[in-house]
């Protein structure tokens, strides 16, 4: 639970800081869409891994508990893997179509 509110924090302190305009100061552009693009990216990219790090020990440990299930439990993780992976292809192609 005190993940999920620190967690909740987080995105809530993270929309708060990109919901407001830009400094006057700051460069212009830099809170355009390529910026926000790439930030989300880097957040796609962090999700992915971290999902792929979870299905890669549950396999594991599923493994390890029943063997014989091996090559079941393997195939299913590969089919997951390479739809976890395609999310953040989906958002690497976003990323480059926004201009």
């Amino acid at each position: 639970m005190k993940k999920f509110l620190v967690t909740a924090f987080l995105f809530t302190a993270a929309v708060a800081a990109f919901a407001q305009g830009a400094p006057a100061a700051a460069a212009p552009g830099i809170f355009e869409g390529k910026f926000l693009a790439h930030i989300a990216l880097a957040i796609a990219a962090a999700g992915c891994g971290m999902a792929q790090g979870k299905a890669v020990v549950a396999a594991c440990e599923g493994i390890a508990r029943n063997p014989q299930a091996a090559g079941n439990i393997r195939t299913t993780m590969i089919i997951g893997l390479a739809l976890i992976e395609a999310l953040v292809i989906y958002v690497l192609v976003a990323a480059f179509a926004v201009k």
